[in-house]
């Protein structure tokens, strides 16, 4: 049964509940991990990234740069690092580069 919020219940609080009964954080992490990859990665990798997927906790990033790929498989940890403190938790915890 859903949980009853009182009239002054904050809007955060609000969408909390609707977010958590609903099972819709899965969806919202995966557009926001999407525009977090944008924001902290810049243009010029931006430039070569061609589509980016998160599924469970691994972060599939499709690049048209094979130098740019090897590149930034050299920096994984950072990525990773640089996303979680983005979303403030642990949501990303391997990068495959393709």
């Amino acid at each position: 049964m859903a949980k009853r919020l009182n009239n002054e219940s904050s809007i955060g609080d609000v969408l909390k509940v609707i977010i958590q009964d609903n099972k819709l954080q899965a969806g919202i992490d995966q557009v926001s991990v999407k525009e977090a990859w944008v924001s902290l990665m810049g243009n010029g990798v931006n430039s070569y990234t061609k589509n980016v997927v998160l599924k469970g906790n691994t972060l599939y990033v499709e690049l048209t740069s094979a130098v740019l790929r090897e590149e930034l498989s050299y920096g994984k940890d950072k990525i990773i690092k640089m996303i979680n403190e983005e979303f403030r938790r642990d949501l990303v915890k391997e990068v495959v580069l393709r």
